[in-house]
C-alpha cells in the first residue's frame, strides 16, 4: 500500500524556494553536528564543514529576496513549505533531547 500523497508545495517565487532548501539543508546539517545526539567527531566535523556552504546559500537566498524587492518574509507560505517537506521533524532532531528515562 502507497502512502498518501503529499500535499503541493505552494507557490514560492525560486528565491523562496531557495531561501526554504538552504534553511532545511543547514538544519539538518546541524542535527548531524548536534553534541548531545551524535557518536562520532568526524561525522560531526563534515557536517560543521558543510553548513558553511549551506549558510552562504542561506544568504544568497535572503539577499536576492531583498534585492528583488521582496522586502517581507510570507511566514504562512513558507511554513507550509516547511511543512510538506518534513521541515517539522527535522528541525526536531537540532533540540536538546529529554532526560533518559532509567
Amino acid at each position: 500500500m502507497l502512502p498518501p500523497p503529499l500535499p503541493p508545495l505552494p507557490a514560492l517565487t525560486r528565491a523562496e524556494g531557495d531561501f526554504v532548501d538552504a534553511w532545511l539543508a543547514a538544519v539538518d546539517l546541524l542535527a548531524r553536528a548536534h553534541p548531545a545526539r551524535g557518536e562520532h567527531t568526524y561525522g560531526a566535523l563534515r557536517a560543521a564543514q558543510a553548513l558553511v556552504g549551506r549558510a552562504v546559500a542561506l544568504r544568497d537566498a535572503l539577499d536576492l529576496m531583498h534585492r528583488r524587492g521582496e522586502s517581507e518574509v510570507h511566514a504562512e507560505t513558507l511554513a507550509r513549505a516547511l511543512r510538506t517537506l518534513d521541515g517539522e521533524r527535522r528541525a526536531r532532531r537540532v533540540t536538546v533531547p529529554g532526560p533518559a528515562v532509567r
